[in-house]
């Protein structure tokens, strides 16, 4: 989780590692995308392009006049005011820190819907990964990690963690099945979701844009740095693990991300010794891992590596702020795979591209089952995801989704696969009959 990527549409950049990830005592992620434009011909935040979120970002453009919606998109509703009962069905959507920010209408947002009969595309086995990652992390973390209990603004439409669970469960038992047997994926058959899912359409509700609907869909993806295991003239930033057995709050609440690049962990600083150094990296690759939360560093000696966001100094992502000024500053540990969502390194969720979205887990929730749908050459294409990760660009966020795209070896060959993805999608999240 960890949380800052870069994410692509059609023509803005935008930075999602560095703000994926929540403070320890929040909610835990990934960095997060900042969305900043790059010239691209036709414009339009995970990982980044230029960079904007498990730590991992996109291009998106400014939909055209044929793809701005026009119908009418719910108003924000004021937070009640003391002694005053909120109207039924309105639902407070709070931020990473748990504070209110605004009260959303959920039957103008949620409503009961069919999916259209086209083939659901996803990889089986990729998605068959992350179903029982997410669901080994609800099992071992239900009781520990109290933002797993929030029903969200689902609950409203009457969705309770069990149900969550038990659509979890199905898809899992339901998956083995089929590919044990090597027969037709049921849960690509939009009949079969149909008859065992409630289908409930997700229209966008973005406060500062009320005239979108379809929910916004940003790309992020793992992307690989040169980097060396010692510290040279050109790789001379390095990344660091706290150490166990050591005060590690005293430590990683102590400093921002200016005060490490001043070398305090080095040989010549005052904290020397006191964290684990993993790598290091050019200022740029340093920025690049920080925004994705997930990074693979190819070394020196031929050798490469996973490394993802483990626990940050605790000091929020600043929106809009240039990521070189952020003070916010995150620790690694070494990974054997993509992570995203997780309270620990050793508990966070193992992620695959194509099939991992990156959204709200406090409003919308964790493990919530999306299939979005649009159209090519008339026809619908629907595409099944589940919400795995998270980030700072993701709270409150209940208009957009970071879609993991996979790992490139530059952020040219991210951009050119994300070009014909689209930026804007209609939505639907899946629940257990």
């Amino acid at each position: 989780m960890r949380y800052f990527r870069l994410l692509i549409g059609i023509g803005t950049i935008a930075l999602t590692a560095c703000t994926r990830t929540l403070p320890t005592s929040s909610v835990p992620q990934s960095p997060a995308p900042v969305i900043t434009p790059t010239p691209t011909v036709s414009t339009s935040p995970g990982v980044t392009a230029t960079a904007t979120s498990l730590p991992n970002s996109v291009i998106a453009t400014t939909p055209s006049a044929a793809t701005v919606p026009t119908t009418a998109i719910p108003s924000i509703a004021p937070l009640p005011s003391a002694g005053m009962l909120p109207q039924i069905g309105d639902y407070q959507v709070i931020d990473e820190f748990k504070q209110p920010q605004f009260m959303a209408q959920s039957r103008d947002i949620l409503k009961a819907a069919s999916l259209p009969s086209s083939k659901v595309k996803f990889n089986p086995p990729d998605l068959l990964v992350v179903l029982k990652s997410t669901r080994k992390y609800f099992k071992n973390s239900l009781d520990s990690d109290p933002d797993l209990q929030r029903e969200g603004i689902l609950g409203k439409q009457g969705v309770t963690v069990a149900d969550i669970v038990k659509t979890l469960d199905f898809m899992v038992l339901t998956l083995q099945q089929d590919i044990k047997a090597k027969r037709a994926i049921r849960l690509q058959d939009p009949k079969f979701l149909n008859t065992n899912f409630r289908t409930i359409q997700w229209t966008a509700f973005n406060p500062t844009a009320t005239e979108q609907k379809r929910v916004r869909m940003t790309k992020y993806a793992v992307f690989t740095h040169p980097g060396s295991r010692t510290p040279t003239k050109e790789f001379n930033t390095g990344i660091y693990a706290l150490k166990p057995g050591t005060d590690i709050d005293a430590i990683r609440l102590k400093y921002t991300k200016q005060d490490v690049l001043k070398n305090i962990y080095e040989p010549e600083g005052q904290e020397f010794g006191a964290v684990e150094p993993l790598a290091y990296l050019d200022r740029e690759g340093l920025e690049s891992a920080l925004m994705e939360g997930t990074i693979l560093i190819k070394f020196t000696d031929g050798k490469s590596a996973f490394f993802n966001v483990d626990r940050n100094n605790n000091i929020p992502y600043v929106k809009g702020l240039a990521p070189t000024e952020q003070k916010r500053y995150w620790y690694f540990k070494p990974v054997k795979a993509i992570k995203g969502y997780g309270q620990t390194i050793e508990t966070k969720i193992s992620l695959r591209p194509g099939v991992t979205f990156a959204g709200d887990v406090l409003n919308i929730g964790l493990g919530r089952i999306v299939v979005t749908e649009n159209s090519i050459d008339g026809k619908p294409q629907l595409r099944m995801g589940i919400i795995a990760d998270t980030g700072g660009a993701f709270l409150p966020n209940l208009h957009q989704l970071d879609f993991l795209a996979g790992v490139f070896d530059s952020k040219d060959d991210f951009t050119t696969y994300i070009r014909k993805l689209p930026e804007y999608t209609k939505a639907y999240i899946l629940v257990k009959r």
